[in-house]
């Protein structure tokens, strides 16, 4: 209803013009529509010239398999919808299918998007490492048009990083024509370095000059309004934290999330995940409150998920596994107990909370020693 958000309007016409483009822009700023609607525009301007649209044409990797799901979830409705709206313009919708192919994705569901390709393809970068190796799944790939990367500014930082740049460069060697790469990025800086991950060292013209990093760069970032607090125990830290800071800070997290919708609390380890999310059941009722790691079982963790997003949680106590651009339902407030270690990891975090366009992220962090 408002129009576009600066990223889109800045980033379509480069992706329409099938040149590589990193978007940098806060959390909540329609980033990922960014990447995916020219596509889908792509898509339908081929079906309407009789072209046709089978195959896997756009890859999508995230670097999370919880957000890989997620994406798949709402990337269903929009396609739904545009394709409802060209029929009620009068005109025939192409078949657009997603397929998400991740370490918990059952051999069956692989083995059925091999026989029948779906066009959309959201993976991890560990997965599309297989996909590009494999012979069968390489033939699939073939047909691929545009890379859409993540959260790339997650991957820079270490060999995940290092491990996808080879991985870009196979899959640009397997398809028939090499894609277009649309990064997905996070305020970073220096924005080049990320620019670099996404192209490696090629060098064109571009927008900025004549002899630059084969990259448009859509710098869209700008410090949001945010509502932060750090909050503190009444008797003086220490070297650990005692028993009863914790339940201290434990009594105001409860307080908090009696007052909020939902409530995500970010710990460290998965070891306190589930110690805090149980003593927070204690306080709040064991129905209402959950723990999310990477060692949870696939099916309790979609099943935790779903149970977010439907707002049947009034709290989830989480590590690393939910700090990325997961549209993870109706947050109100993060909590972080403990140091996050980097103001980027903080902010990554806080940034779940009101992820909406106009929505003002709320966090509270909480000092153990």
């Amino acid at each position: 209803p408002q129009g576009p958000t600066p990223p889109q309007v800045d980033g379509w016409p480069h992706i329409a013009a099938r040149r590589h483009t990193l978007i940098a822009a806060p959390t909540g700023s329609g980033k990922t529509l960014a990447g995916f609607l020219m596509c889908i525009n792509r898509l339908y301007l081929d079906h309407a010239a009789g072209e046709s649209t089978s195959g896997t044409r756009v890859v999508y990797v995230s670097p999370l398999k919880a957000l890989a799901v997620d994406i798949a979830e709402n990337l269903e409705r929009p396609l739904a919808e545009i394709a409802e709206i060209a029929r009620q313009m009068g005109m025939t919708a192409p078949v657009l299918t997603i397929g998400v192919r991740t370490g918990d994705t059952p051999s069956s569901e692989r083995q059925a998007m091999l026989r029948k390709p779906r066009t959309f393809m959201v993976t991890t970068p560990e997965s599309l490492y297989l996909l590009v190796t494999a012979a069968k799944s390489r033939e699939v790939l073939r047909s691929v048009e545009t890379l859409i990367v993540d959260e790339i500014h997650a991957m820079a930082r270490d060999k995940r990083g290092s491990h996808l740049a080879i991985t870009m460069e196979r899959l640009s060697h397997v398809c028939r024509t090499p894609p277009v790469r649309v990064g997905l990025s996070a305020t970073q800086r220096p924005i080049d370095t990320v620019a670099q991950l996404l192209v490696g060292t090629r060098r064109e013209p571009t927008s900025r000059g004549p002899d630059e990093i084969a990259c448009e760069i859509v710098d869209s970032g700008h410090q949001r309004a945010l509502d932060l607090e750090i909050e503190l125990p009444d008797m003086e830290l220490e070297a650990v934290a005692s028993h009863s800071q914790m339940d201290q800070v434990l009594d105001r997290i409860a307080e908090l999330v009696a007052d909020h919708h939902t409530t995500l609390v970010f710990v460290n380890t998965r070891r306190l995940a589930e110690r805090l999310a149980h003593q927070l059941g204690e306080r709040l009722g064991e129905d209402v409150v959950a723990a999310h790691h990477g060692s949870l079982s696939k099916d309790r963790r979609h099943r935790v998920e779903r149970r977010l997003r439907a707002g049947d949680l009034k709290a989830l106590v989480a590590t690393a596994s939910l700090e990325l651009g997961i549209d993870v339902g109706p947050v109100e407030l993060v909590c972080q107990i403990g140091s996050p270690r980097s103001i980027a990891t903080f902010l990554q975090r806080v940034g779940r909370s009101n992820h909406t366009r106009h929505g003002t992220p709320r966090g509270r962090l909480y000092p153990l020693t």
